[in-house]
């Protein structure tokens, strides 16, 4: 315990020379030599998330959890701290801002997704059944429910006969990533669907979809998904976007299980593990985006 402590109070003395010597050699602080040495996306906002973090500064650190639409008076707040001149580097400002925003709205949106997740599914709630009752008519546009309760819905994956069960892991977040799949992605829920019903390589679509929530918010909490979501987001980050990231595991593990071909349904806990351990994989490139291709021939 001893020679941690020494160790870290070592790193950070060191980390403050250094920094107070390259600040004298090029005349810029280290979020001005983040900016200007690395493009945007994830190689710049995750460095500039460390300094931020790391700063004695009570202005700096107090950065990463700024509101959406003071961004650009607490990005002036740290150039007057760290006594930066626009007119000596003019990208600097707007550059500092960008980042700013993603890493706030990283924050924003897993607290957006983790409200949804903690929301369970009401029956009594007519906005909860009506999106349910919705899932199954983008997906079965041509047949019919029976009634509310039938076994049905295990022709979309459900479990049992009512579906509503089948939330209580993910909540309403389940519920709303297969719903924006399959309303904004329609031909290509169908077709993952039917792929589901394979009389060897079948899986419970549903079932299988809220596994895909869960794989996508651990890795949300996790900030493994700051890379990707760094890359494509030049603002800030929005709970739709959380949703297209799950499209994309929708469809990519449909590939996945198809070209893997397990030999039961039984198998399904190693091969999830095994399509985790790829994302993660992805997730550690510095220029990742696990953004959805829509085949034009859907």
């Amino acid at each position: 315990m001893l020679g941690y402590i020494w160790q870290y109070l070592f790193s950070s003395f060191l980390r403050f020379w250094f920094k107070w010597f390259l600040r004298h050699v090029t005349g810029k602080c280290e979020l001005q030599r983040i900016c200007s040495g690395y493009k945007q996306g994830a190689p710049r906002t995750s460095r500039a998330e460390y300094s931020l973090e790391s700063s004695k500064s009570t202005v700096l650190r107090a950065a990463v959890s700024v509101e959406e639409d003071q961004v650009e008076e607490c990005a002036m707040a740290i150039m007057k701290e760290k006594k930066v001149i626009s007119q000596k580097d003019p990208e600097f400002k707007m550059s500092l801002q960008v980042c700013l925003w993603q890493i706030s709205g990283y924050k924003r949106l897993y607290a957006s997704v983790e409200d949804l997740r903690k929301q369970s599914f009401d029956c009594e709630n007519n906005s909860h059944e009506n999106m349910l009752l919705r899932l199954w008519d983008l997906l079965m546009p041509s047949e019919k429910l029976e009634s509310r309760i039938t076994k049905q819905w295990g022709d979309i994956g459900f479990q049992g006969d009512d579906p509503k069960t089948d939330f209580r892991g993910m909540g309403m977040l389940g519920l709303s990533n297969l719903i924006f799949f399959s309303e904004k992605y329609t031909e290509m829920a169908r077709q993952v669907l039917s792929h589901s019903v394979h009389p060897k390589l079948g899986y419970s679509y549903a079932i299988v979809g809220i596994n895909l929530t869960e794989m996508a918010y651990s890795l949300l909490r996790s900030g493994a998904l700051k890379p990707h979501f760094y890359n494509t987001v030049s603002q800030s980050l929005k709970l739709e976007h959380f949703h297209q990231l799950y499209c994309y595991f929708a469809y990519e593990f449909d590939k996945f299980w198809i070209e893997e071909k397990p030999e039961s349904i039984m198998e399904f806990n190693r091969y999830r593990e095994k399509f985790h351990e790829k994302m993660k994989a992805l997730l550690q490139e510095p220029d990742v985006s696990l953004c959805l291709t829509v085949d034009s021939k859907l």
